[in-house]
């Protein structure tokens, strides 16, 4: 690369190799991602219009992630999804004070209540977040992390997704979006989880026990307010 001194260029191969890619692949993925990002930060008009065009040139091409669709396309798991009736539901104070008191307590820039329908992740609540549209309020499901929560009915815990075995590989990871996660289902008396509380952050995080359980505790008053009185984890 032009500006690169041998052995810089000789660490950027090895470095390209590692994730399984050629250098021109790896160092567009890079220009990318801090396109991306740095768009996001000025909250620049055209942010929309620039991840349709990296999407055309497939700068963030689909890689292979784990399929969640036994657990979220699950009959049980979707009735109680839509008979919370909270889908497309206007925000409300009482799921914002719950959002904000995790950002505050873990100390994240962004936190959201999430709701994974079969093909779509919809933020009931958020901290951080550039959501003043109803379209905003959305995302493909291709590009939920909670969905794995969700699957996994158990908290999702990331704290640098780059070096992640698994998660190095997803969307909202490739294009910065999202480096450290952490997620608790939001489930009813009968373990069906239909969303998570999340907090994530564009940098890594040390998550201790005492973030999980904070988030823990914040996620059974959310889950408490959704299904009533013994939601949650029984036992």
């Amino acid at each position: 690369m032009t500006g690169f001194d041998d052995w810089l260029n000789r660490r950027l191969e090895e470095c390209a190799q590692q994730a399984g890619e050629n250098v021109v692949t790896y160092v567009a993925r890079a220009v990318a991602s801090r396109m991306v990002t740095d768009d996001r930060r000025a909250d620049s008009a055209s942010i929309e219009e620039l991840m349709a065009h990296l999407a055309n040139s497939a700068a963030f091409a689909e890689t292979a992630m784990p399929s969640t669709s036994a657990t979220i396309t699950d009959p049980d798991r979707l009735r109680a999804l839509y008979a919370t009736g909270l889908l497309d539901s206007a925000p409300e104070e009482i799921y914002d004070r719950i959002t904000r008191a995790a950002a505050a307590a873990l100390d994240a820039p962004s936190a959201a209540v999430s709701l994974v329908d079969v093909d779509r992740q919809f933020f009931k609540s958020t901290v951080g977040m550039n959501v003043d549209t109803p379209e905003e309020r959305q995302t493909p499901l291709d590009r939920s992390v909670c969905q794995y929560a969700v699957a996994n009915g158990a908290p999702l815990i990331i704290e640098d997704a780059r070096t992640h075995p698994i998660f190095k590989n997803h969307p909202a990871v490739l294009d910065g979006t999202l480096v450290a996660y952490l997620g608790i289902p939001l489930s009813d008396s009968d373990d069906n989880a239909i969303g998570t509380l999340c907090v994530f952050d564009d940098k890594p995080r040390l998550w201790g026990t005492g973030h999980v359980q904070i988030l823990s505790d914040l996620a059974l008053l959310a889950a408490e307010r959704i299904f009533g009185p013994g939601a949650g984890p029984q036992g």
